[in-house]
C-alpha cells in the first residue's frame, strides 16, 4: 500500500467482482472439475483452479483440461462449463474477509460504490441478486453490458455515466492487469487487490497501478477524507 489519502476528491469506488470482491474460485472449479468427473477423470483440488480463477472459463478449462480456446471443442466445453457453474455459483461464493467492513466504511462516508465486471449478465445478474453484499450497490456493469470488455475502457465509463459522476473522481480495484489497463485508459484510479487471484507468473508492480492493496482494509486508508 502507498501513501494514506493519496485519492483525493473521490467521489465513487468501483470494484471488479471475482478476485476483488468474492471469492468465486470454489464453483468456478467445482464446476470445471464435475466435467474431468462426468469423464471418469480423477477430480483436482481446489487449488489447482485458484491462480486461474480469473480468467473463467479459458482458466478453468485450462486447468481441467489443458485445452486453449483454439481447441476444436472448446466452445461445446465451455458451454457445459457455464452451465455447471449457473447450478452451483452461489453454493461455495463469499465474500473476502474484510469485504463487508470495506463497503461499510464507503456508505460511512456517503461515498457510492459499484462493480464492474467481465463476468457475463448472464451469471453477474442473478449472483449479485443472491448475495446480500450488493444491495446497497449503485451499479452493477457486466462484460456484455457495452460492447467492449475490459482491458477497454467503455464499461467503466458506463459505471461513471450511470452514477452522473466523472470518471476522473472515481477509483477502480481490481486484481488482474486488464483492470488496471482499464481503469487508467479511463481516467480513474487504479487500485491493485492482491488478495485476489493473483497467479504465480503476475508481478503486479508491473502494471502501473497508482496503488496496492494487501488487504480491503487498506483502501479506506487511501482514501482522503474531508
Amino acid at each position: 500500500m502507498k501513501d494514506s489519502g493519496m485519492f483525493k476528491d473521490v467521489q465513487a469506488v468501483l470494484f471488479d467482482l471475482d478476485g476483488t470482491l468474492i471469492d468465486s474460485a470454489p464453483d468456478l472449479g467445482a464446476a470445471a472439475d464435475k466435467m474431468r468427473v462426468d469423464r471418469g477423470m480423477p477430480s483436482l483440488p481446489l487449488d489447482s483452479y485458484r491462480s486461474m480463477a480469473g480468467a473463467g472459463a479459458r482458466g478453468m478449462l485450462g486447468v481441467a483440461f489443458d485445452l486453449t480456446p483454439d481447441h476444436a471443442d472448446f466452445s461445446a466445453l465451455r458451454e457445459e462449463f457455464f452451465k455447471n457453474y449457473e447450478q452451483c455459483m452461489t453454493e461455495r461464493t463469499y465474500a473476502f474477509d474484510g469485504i463487508h467492513e470495506l463497503i461499510a466504511g464507503l456508505l460511512a462516508r456517503n461515498l457510492p460504490w459499484g462493480v464492474v465486471t467481465n463476468k457475463a449478465a448472464r451469471f453477474t445478474d442473478p449472483l449479485t441478486r443472491a448475495m446480500p453484499l450488493f444491495a446497497t450497490a449503485r451499479t452493477v456493469i457486466s462484460g456484455d453490458t457495452t460492447p467492449h470488455a475490459k482491458p477497454h475502457p467503455e464499461p467503466l465509463f458506463e459505471a461513471a455515466r450511470r452514477l452522473a459522476i466523472a470518471p476522473e473522481r472515481c477509483v477502480y480495484v481490481g486484481d488482474d492487469e486488464r483492470d488496471i489497463v482499464a481503469g487508467l485508459a479511463a481516467g480513474m484510479g487504479t487500485v491493485t487487490a492482491t488478495y485476489g487471484y493473483l497467479g504465480e507468473k503476475t508481478d503486479p508492480a508491473l502494471w502501473g497501478a497508482h496503488a496496492t492493496i494487501n488487504s480491503p482494509a487498506d483502501l479506506l486508508k487511501l482514501l482522503a477524507t474531508a
